[in-house]
């Protein structure tokens, strides 16, 4: 276990649900920063939200405060060359990650994706979770508004995510080919230290490419091994590996009440195909399935017992276990694991319906054994697309002497009907 896996005290963590309550808070921690701004996303669209985020960056950066921004190649292809350029022609510092162009039409920087959602604002206040900067993150976007979750937390695990995000933006010799699944040196981090807010210990677990290819899946299995009466996990896209479905099954088998939260109206109907393959198998050691059916699904959380909590970007599927750079904060404070519970178990009362479990003990040995075909082949090609070249991603900065400027005239693609994997 690294050293950002050391539980850390004293902090205050405060649950914010979909767009409606995280855009208001990031915006209002932008609008209040007084030196320094640090934002990482998957997605950032020129629609509403990301015009409204451009606006309250823009006026940070122009009363003297220190902007950083990262975004993903492949989740934010098509942002205009006047609204990067007028970000940083305020001085704003604005980064792509593996801004690769499309090949015939078709983007194939899909595996190796920056995925994280942080925002650190002065080194004291910062979010980690799964909302993207888009419309579809709003009830008022209509049917395919996406159900999610991220948290605010001051205190003083601020520190090692601000550590972090400094570190993922260092400059370094050659900037435009930094390689992000090597070790890079120590940031220069200001000497200012989060004061202690709360009572919640938190510990900030980031999976990358190279030193830390497993500890959000370790957090998890940590917390399904220690269970004793209780877990629930809320995910988008749900897929996790043998070992990982071996703790869930044996957590249920010695009495603890196992209960999954998936989605019923995915964005992706091949999601839902992909996870349902594994239903009757963790039904069978009395795992309870419940899919949201109010909207699509995009959340990335989960809690175990009384204490445990996590709320982060990473799913439990083979992208975010296997290759993309996610984030996530694991809580342990009652206060929060019983608000978190709350929301979910409304969630499970008034938009779920259960998945029956499969009655007797008839299986169809060759649909059987198509899940598994399926099940390790899902499992392992992204880690073989992952061996070309062109999946050994850069972060690259925007504006200044680089040439690599977003299309002109492009428009923005969070239309219904987009799909985007978040």
């Amino acid at each position: 276990m690294n050293a950002k896996s050391r539980w850390t005290g004293g902090n205050r963590v405060r649950l914010l649900e979909n767009g409606e309550e995280f855009f208001p808070a990031v915006f209002e921690a932008v609008a209040a920063a007084e030196r320094e701004v640090l934002i990482e996303t998957f997605i950032l669209f020129e629609d509403k939200v990301g015009l409204a985020l451009h606006e309250a960056l823009l006026k940070a950066a122009q009363r003297g405060v220190q902007i950083d921004i990262t975004v993903d190649g492949f989740g934010s292809p098509d942002l205009s060359s006047n609204f990067v350029g007028t970000l940083t022609a305020a001085g704003v510092r604005f980064h792509v990650f593996d801004p690769q162009p499309p090949l015939l039409g078709v983007r194939l920087n899909v595996f190796r994706r920056m995925h994280r959602k942080i925002v650190v604002v002065d080194g004291v206040r910062a979010f980690v979770g799964g909302i993207n900067y888009s419309a579809d993150h709003l009830d008022d976007f209509g049917p395919q508004a996406k159900q999610d979750y991220s948290v605010e937390v001051c205190g003083p695990i601020v520190d090692e995510i601000h550590r972090f995000a400094l570190e993922a933006v260092a400059p370094q010799a050659a900037p435009n080919a930094r390689r992000w699944f090597r070790r890079r040196p120590p940031a220069q981090v200001s000497t200012t230290q989060a004061p202690h807010s709360g009572d919640a210990d938190a510990v900030f677990v980031t999976r990358d490419n190279h030193d830390h290819r497993s500890d959000i899946e370790h957090q998890y299995r940590v917390a399904l091994r220690s269970a004793r009466h209780e877990v629930i996990i809320a995910n988008a896209y749900f897929f996790p590996g043998y070992l990982f479905l071996k703790d869930l099954r044996r957590a249920a088998r010695r009495g603890v009440k196992v209960r999954l939260i998936l989605q019923g109206q995915p964005d992706m109907p091949e999601v839902k195909v992909a996870a349902s393959m594994l239903y009757a198998h963790l039904q069978r050691a009395g795992v309870q399935i419940y899919e949201y059916c109010k909207r699509p699904l995009h959340g990335k959380v989960a809690l175990a017992d009384d204490e445990w909590s996590t709320v982060g970007s990473s799913n439990l599927d083979p992208l975010s276990l296997s290759l993309n750079l996610e984030a996530n904060l694991i809580i342990r404070d009652r206060s929060f694991n019983q608000h978190l519970r709350e929301r979910l178990e409304d969630l499970i009362e008034n938009s779920c319906k259960e998945v029956p479990a499969p009655s007797g003990r008839h299986r169809a040995w060759g649909q059987m054994a198509l899940s598994y075909l399926v099940f390790h082949f899902l499992r392992r090609f992204p880690a073989w697309a992952g061996w070309l070249p062109a999946h050994q991603p850069a972060l690259k900065r925007m504006g200044g002497d680089d040439k690599a400027t977003p299309r002109d005239g492009a428009q923005p693609i969070s239309e219904p009907g987009a799909r985007q994997l978040s």
